[in-house]
């Protein structure tokens, strides 16, 4: 994976590095799955179990199964200590289909390119075919992942909505799907 330069919203000049994530990560990953997941619950109503966590299976899965991978982005300013910014999951790498599981950035750094340049990335270093769930509920997901597979395959994907398994009692999600590389 590699680096680019990103403009902080403080517009400071910095270095965005995107690598896989190690069995060293899962303590920062473990609190930005926190982040994500509170993001998340505005969309899904999602609510912590008693000790304050919520579900964590894919998380989990990132680090223990050999089909899926992790990905962590950390923006470094010039002349500062690089800070975790985003992470995202891939499962279905022992098998003919990718899916993106789980992606963030944080807030902090939103519209400034980091969540594509992430995207661009963890989607290069696996080519093939890939699939990526999100809510239409999501707005800014909506779009970001329209422009996303755009910017990776030009007008060659699809979309697509799908029920979520196991629960009828929520919107279906939608489904992007595309073959890169």
């Amino acid at each position: 994976m590699t680096n680019s330069a990103k403009t902080t919203p403080a517009d400071t000049p910095a270095r965005l590095t995107v690598r896989p994530t190690t069995p060293a990560d899962r303590p920062v990953l473990e609190r930005l799955w926190l982040l994500f997941r509170h993001d998340m619950s505005e969309v899904s109503g999602a609510l912590p179990d008693p000790s304050g966590q919520f579900r964590r299976e894919r998380l989990d899965a990132a680090f223990t199964d050999p089909g899926w991978r992790g990905a962590v982005a950390h923006l470094e300013p010039a002349g500062g200590a690089a800070s975790p910014v985003g992470f995202a999951l891939v499962r279905g790498l022992d098998g003919p289909t990718r899916v993106l599981s789980s992606f963030f950035v944080v807030r902090g750094v939103r519209r400034i390119g980091v969540g594509r340049d992430l995207a661009a990335q963890v989607l290069q270093s696996f080519p093939g075919s890939w699939e990526v769930p999100f809510q239409d509920a999501n707005a800014p997901a909506v779009r970001f992942w329209r422009t996303v597979a755009t910017d990776a395959v030009g007008e060659a994907w699809t979309e697509e909505h799908r029920a979520v398994p196991g629960r009828p009692d929520v919107a279906p999600d939608t489904w992007i799907s595309f073959t890169n590389g």
